[in-house]
């Protein structure tokens, strides 16, 4: 039994936990062993503490065995990402430039609720450099692959969590997504992630890309991030931008149908961008599958231009509050295309900053108003299939667009600030995952999850993890 349970759902484990026909040590030592196999090719990992994990996996276990677990989620096997603080391991950002030799005495927010709901740490999983990039290597950790392919990405800037989810490492992980970092490695990898609605999962500290960055969950099955968003959603006062807690149940009646929605499909958002055949057709035949289910389907895009020179302007504007004040020993250490943005950076003018600003509260007004009319927007989540590990971008891309280009789909709704998911819908013919794109309105994350279950039902996608593993 034991061999298999790392590709459990978190659902099903605990219904194990509780007929005592496994226990959450089972579990641990399923994910640890998992990792051990597989990790030294995949490389998603930043660090596995078995030692603690086993410590963790043995307090649930009491707690199932005295009949007080703490909900649906103790015992569950955890990944999260190396941006994220967790009390007692080192969070180092995938940067060199972090030291290691300082105090690590705090839980962020999202990581102190799954704490309080018993989930089992495995550990901590690769990033570019504070995320700063749509695929994930660093000068510390290295190139992280695609358990689909290993000389493929499994996109970023998540792509550890992504990549340890798809071979098999934990059925939960925890992401952070400023233009894309949690839907673009989703997709990549064939699995489920969910952006919500910035504010609705408290974040400290602040990402110095401020409020384009969310943080969210990432999971093989859509029940399972309905159950992390329950927790993760729950109130935290240092974050001072945080929503106030509606203490909105996310997994209660989630498997309904969608024969009252009304649905806005938009092929490539008006934007001119070149879709892959097969991802094109995946996509179209999940949107086929939600208007034969009963939802009414629109044709039309947005009507917005692409704001790739907004968002790049937010984003360098990040990344110079990150690293503009570093010493020249410290730039020498960053990944060298991350300090070509730097440099870039610099020559943003204060015209240019109000200039984008602007244009994003136009943005986010214009959406708030086209989604009146709709439950949801659906496009592909990503314009193409996974490419080679270890680049920067797909072919011979724009070099002063770095990541924005080759990504049209997520980073539109950073800006917004609207939940956004990617869900599963199959393989393309070169056998490589494909992601439907799922943007609600505006505090809407709710609906974007039974969305998401609805397609994860009608598409009826049978293989949840790459042959293999």
């Amino acid at each position: 039994m034991s061999k298999d349970l790392h590709w459990l759902s978190a659902t099903k484990l605990t219904k194990l936990f509780k007929a005592k026909k496994a226990s959450p040590v089972d579990a641990a030592k399923a994910s640890l062993a998992q990792i051990a196999a597989h990790d030294g090719k995949i490389n998603a990992m930043s660090l596995v503490d078995e030692r603690t994990t086993l410590a963790m996996a043995r307090a649930s276990e009491r707690r199932w065995l005295k009949g007080t677990a703490m909900g649906p989620l103790d015992g569950v096997p955890l990944l999260i990402k190396d941006i994220l603080l967790v009390k007692g391991w080192p969070t180092l950002r995938g940067s060199k430039t972090v030291s290691r030799d300082q105090s690590w005495e705090h839980d962020a927010p999202s990581v102190a609720r799954l704490r309080e709901a018993g989930c089992v740490f495995v550990g901590m999983t690769t990033t570019p450099e504070y995320g700063w990039k749509g695929v994930t290597d660093s000068p510390l950790t290295g190139i992280t692959r695609n358990p689909w392919d290993i000389a493929k990405t499994p996109g970023g800037s998540s792509g550890g969590s992504s990549a340890g989810l798809a071979a098999g490492y934990a059925p939960l992980a925890l992401g952070t997504d400023g233009g894309g970092s949690i839907r673009i490695p989703a997709a990549f990898a064939g699995v489920y992630g969910l952006k919500p609605s910035f504010g609705r999962v408290p974040a400290w500290p602040l990402s110095p890309f401020g409020t384009v960055a969310h943080i969210g969950p990432m999971t093989r099955h859509v029940e399972d991030a309905a159950l992390m968003m329950d927790e993760i959603a729950k109130p935290d006062a240092r974050d001072w931008h945080s929503m106030p807690y509606d203490a909105v149940d996310y997994a209660h009646k989630l498997k309904r149908d969608v024969k009252d929605m009304v649905f806005a499909y938009s092929p490539k958002l008006g934007f001119d961008v070149a879709v892959e055949e097969d991802v094109a057709r995946l996509v179209k035949q999940a949107v086929a599958s939600l208007r034969k289910a009963g939802a009414k389907v629109v044709e039309v895009d947005p009507g917005f231009k692409d704001p790739a020179a907004t968002f790049r302007t937010v984003w360098w504007l990040g990344v110079r509050g990150a690293f503009g004040h570093l010493s020249e020993e410290k730039l020498a250490l960053l990944d060298p295309a991350l300090r070509d943005v730097v440099e870039q950076s610099k020559a943003i003018s204060i015209d240019e900053m109000i200039a984008a600003t602007k244009a994003r509260g136009e943005l986010g007004s214009f959406m708030r108003q086209f989604m009146e009319k709709y439950d949801a927007l659906l496009t592909p989540t990503m314009p193409i299939t996974a490419f080679e590990a270890g680049q920067l971008q797909p072919g011979a891309a724009d070099p002063q667009g770095k990541w924005v280009n080759w990504t049209p789909f997520t980073y539109p709704f950073n800006l917004t600030q609207q939940p956004a998911a990617s869900v599963p819908v199959g393989l393309a013919r070169n056998g490589l995952p494909v992601g439907l794109h799922i943007v609600g309105r505006m505090f809407e994350d709710r609906k974007v999850l039974r969305i998401s279950a609805a397609v994860e039902k009608l598409t009826k996608r049978a293989v949840h993890f790459p042959p293999g593993y």
